[in-house]
């Protein structure tokens, strides 16, 4: 049996999109999936997503690749595009663009042959892309006269909208609604916090990405307490259990010393695979079902954990090392990281199971 295994669930991906339907009745959904859907997929999650009204992809070759599977659903490239090939080949795919600056209006206006819609992007204080809010009436009505251009449509990016009442997300969403107030033009505001904390930030479309893949982007609440189910448990079996005496150490630079007679379970999975070297002692696990913690330094291929509370634990037992029973947003404190990051960092040997085909 091969292991570690990346199983993955298209009914959770399914009723993660139903949670975020409820929240924001009113609006359209852009599902972002950039990233490979966060680690989980791009195919098969646009396949388990098929309901979504469009797709959000970072790069043009994650919209080619679903394409060339077969999605013909709207997809908005989330960065644009830089080149006049790009362009060329968003055109003949006919992908949705985000405008974030006027060299890229130049580059609509210098084209001809097909319509894009577009997104306008309003920089409100991310400042990472988006036009200022002194280039943006200049660069709406440059692009609402431009030949190429069909559809207009005007975006923002929150920067912390997981800090509910925060001073910053509020003066963006005002911001924001104050310099498009009257343009009758399509508005999208809120990725997956925006969504769940700031209700006036739901506007006609809405971006989830997170939320969708069942991790909570809020502190202090797991996904669980929001009505979302994990998309993604990365589980291994124990392949030894050693007995380790009080004051010895286990692993690398013996990091972890036991603080009585235990015993240690090795798993078979490290940072090759994707469960990440900075994990540190006390991150939480399953193993059989039963809490444990590991210890001590991740390897390669092999991660330590403390069994010594895990009744008749066993070589061959099952491991979770999240997911399932361990919320991604749990482990990644331990990593000094994010859960977008343990996610999309598993790497190409770990086998990945659509749940439907595991049986």
């Amino acid at each position: 049996m091969s292991f570690p295994t990346a199983t993955l669930d298209g009914d959770a991906l399914r009723h993660n999109l139903a949670a975020v339907r409820r929240l924001a009745a009113s609006s359209r959904v852009m599902a972002v999936i950039k990233a490979n859907a966060y680690g989980h997929g791009i195919v098969e999650a646009a396949r388990a997503l098929a309901s979504a009204d469009a797709f959000g992809v970072a790069r043009i070759v994650e919209g080619l690749t679903l394409r060339a599977e077969g999605v013909t659903a709207p997809i908005v490239l989330l960065e644009g595009v830089f080149s006049a090939d790009e362009l060329q080949q968003a055109a003949a795919n006919d992908f949705e663009l985000v405008v974030h600056s006027l060299e890229q209006v130049a580059q609509l206006e210098q084209s001809g042959g097909h319509r894009f819609d577009v997104w306008l992007k309003l920089n409100t204080g991310m400042n990472r892309l988006g036009v200022t809010p002194q280039q943006f009436d200049t660069a709406r009505q440059r692009l609402q006269r431009c030949a190429a251009v069909g559809r207009v449509r005007l975006m923002t990016h929150l920067f912390g909208a997981e800090e509910a009442g925060g001073a910053g997300t509020r003066s963006q969403i005002g911001h924001f609604l104050s310099l498009v107030s009257g343009l009758n033009l399509e508005r999208s505001i809120a990725n997956s916090a925006g969504l769940l904390v700031w209700p006036e930030a739901r506007t006609e479309w809405v971006r989830p990405g997170l939320m969708l893949y069942g991790i909570s982007p809020l502190p202090h609440r797991d996904a669980g307490s929001l009505g979302l189910r994990p998309a993604m448990t990365l589980t291994t079996r124990l392949i030894a259990v050693q007995r380790v005496l009080t004051g010895e150490g286990v692993g690398y630079n013996a990091l972890w010393r036991a603080p009585r007679d235990s015993l240690i379970g090795i798993a078979a999975i490290g940072y090759g695979d994707g469960y990440a070297r900075n994990v540190r002692s006390g991150a939480p696990v399953l193993v059989n079902g039963h809490p444990a913690q590991v210890a001590g330094r991740v390897s390669m291929d092999m991660t330590a954990i403390d069994v010594s509370d895990v009744p008749n634990a066993k070589i061959g037992d099952p491991v979770v090392l999240w997911g399932d029973g361990v919320p991604a947003e749990k482990v990644a404190p331990y990593a000094d990281t994010i859960a977008y990051e343990l996610v999309c960092g598993i790497a190409q040997r770990v086998t990945r199971v659509w749940k439907a085909e595991a049986g």
